[in-house]
């Protein structure tokens, strides 16, 4: 089964953005040269504050999911962890 991350981008201004990817170098870069989520393109620069590994697309979806439900303080306290 294949290593996917789930990670958080702290946006320029300040917000947090949650996604998955199977290489978080080329996510980043992604996000960071405009050609991410449509959500980050106007907030840029993105910088990565936490990323977890997990085995399997589909269990990175759920703690995607996971995460997005949570509050933006307990998002705080993740990437601080």
């Amino acid at each position: 089964m294949k290593n996917w991350f789930v990670y958080i981008l702290e946006c320029r201004d300040g917000t947090y953005y949650t996604g998955i990817t199977d290489s978080i170098e080329k996510r980043l870069a992604a996000h960071n040269a405009g050609k991410g989520a449509k959500y980050t393109r106007g907030r840029l620069p993105a910088t990565l504050r936490f990323s977890e590994m997990v085995k399997g697309k589909s269990r990175a979806l759920k703690r995607e999911a996971e995460i997005k439900k949570i509050s933006r303080k307990n998002k705080k306290l993740l990437c601080k962890a």
